[in-house]
C-alpha cells in the first residue's frame, strides 16, 4: 500500500509530500492526521531547520475528497444533523492545519497545478507560499458546500482581495496571486521544488531560537487582531453551508455517482475549475 504522505529529510530540511496523485492529492482524515504527525517529526529533528510542504505530481491538492468525505462525515437523510460533533470533527482537521502554523521551524509551500477549497485551509498556514506559474489557488466551496476553516485569507490578502475572491470562489492564477501578495515567489513549474527546497536550506544559517521567536512574534500579531475566533466561527458555519437544503441536494448527486456533472454545474456560470478542463 502505497503512503499517503511522504516524509524525508535531506541536507538540513524536512520534506512532506501528500501522495495522492491519482486523486489529485485530496484530502482524507489519513492524509490531514499525517501531514500533522509529519510536521511533529520534523520540528523534534533537531538537524531540520525548515520545511518543505508539496505535492506527488502535477497538483499540489484540489481539497478534500468528497467521496470519502461524504461516505465517512456527513450524516445521511435518516440522521440529524448534530452541529456539535459536525464542529468536532471539523477542528480536529482545524488543530492538523494549525500545526503547520504553530511550527516553530519556517514552513515552505509549493503550490503546483491546482490548490482548491480545503487545501487552501492547509496550505495558506504555511510561511512562504512558492507558486508554479501555471498553478491556480482558490476556495471554489465559497459557491456552495462549505466556508474556510483556518480562515487564512483574510489576513494573508486583505478585505478587499479576500472578498473578491471568496463571495465568488474564482480562482487565482499566479501573476494575480503575486501582485496580491497572496504568494512570495512565482516560479516555471520546472524550477518551483528546486527553489522552495533552496529557500529552505538557507534558514540554516539563522539560529533555530532566533526563527522561533520572530514566527512567533509574527503569528501572535495576526492571532492578536482574531485569528482563532474567525476559525471558530469559520468551522462552525462550514458546518452549516454543507446542511443547507442546497448544499444537502449538491452533495446527495455527488454521494448518487454524479460527481463531474455537480461540479460543472457549479462552475458554469463562472467558466472555471470543472469547466476549463
Amino acid at each position: 500500500m502505497t503512503d499517503s504522505v511522504l516524509y524525508a529529510e535531506e541536507d538540513k530540511i524536512a520534506i512532506i509530500t501528500i501522495n495522492r496523485p491519482e486523486r489529485l492529492n485530496t484530502l482524507t482524515a489519513e492524509v490531514i492526521s499525517r501531514v500533522a504527525e509529519c510536521v511533529d517529526q520534523a520540528t523534534a529533528a533537531d538537524q531540520v531547520a525548515a520545511i518543505v510542504l508539496r505535492g506527488a505530481g502535477p497538483n499540489v491538492s484540489a481539497g478534500y475528497d468528497l467521496v470519502d468525505f461524504l461516505a465517512n462525515n456527513d450524516s445521511s437523510d435518516n440522521e440529524i444533523w448534530d452541529p456539535v460533533r459536525d464542529y468536532q470533527s471539523m477542528s480536529a482537521n482545524v488543530r492538523s492545519f494549525m500545526k503547520v502554523w504553530e511550527c516553530p521551524k519556517p514552513v515552505v509551500a509549493e503550490i503546483s497545478g491546482w490548490a482548491i477549497g480545503g487545501a487552501t485551509d492547509l496550505l495558506l498556514c504555511a510561511d512562504l507560499l512558492f507558486m508554479a506559474d501555471d498553478a491556480q489557488i482558490g476556495y471554489a466551496p465559497s459557491r456552495i458546500y462549505g466556508t474556510p476553516t483556518t480562515m487564512m485569507w483574510i489576513h494573508r490578502i486583505g478585505l478587499e482581495h479576500a472578498k473578491q475572491f471568496l463571495l465568488t470562489g474564482r480562482p487565482i492564477d499566479a501573476e494575480t496571486a503575486f501582485r496580491i501578495g497572496l504568494v512570495s515567489h512565482v516560479y516555471e513549474a520546472k524550477d518551483l521544488s528546486r527553489a522552495a527546497e533552496e529557500e529552505a536550506r538557507r534558514f540554516a544559517g539563522i539560529p533555530s531560537n532566533q526563527l522561533a521567536l520572530n514566527k512567533l512574534l509574527i503569528n501572535q500579531t495576526f492571532e492578536n487582531m482574531g485569528l482563532r475566533t474567525s476559525q471558530i466561527m469559520g468551522t462552525f458555519f462550514d458546518g452549516i453551508a454543507r446542511h443547507t437544503p442546497e448544499a444537502q441536494e449538491w452533495a446527495s448527486r455527488i454521494t448518487d455517482g454524479d460527481f463531474g456533472d455537480a461540479i460543472a454545474e457549479r462552475d458554469r456560470p463562472w467558466g472555471d475549475y470543472g469547466q476549463s478542463q
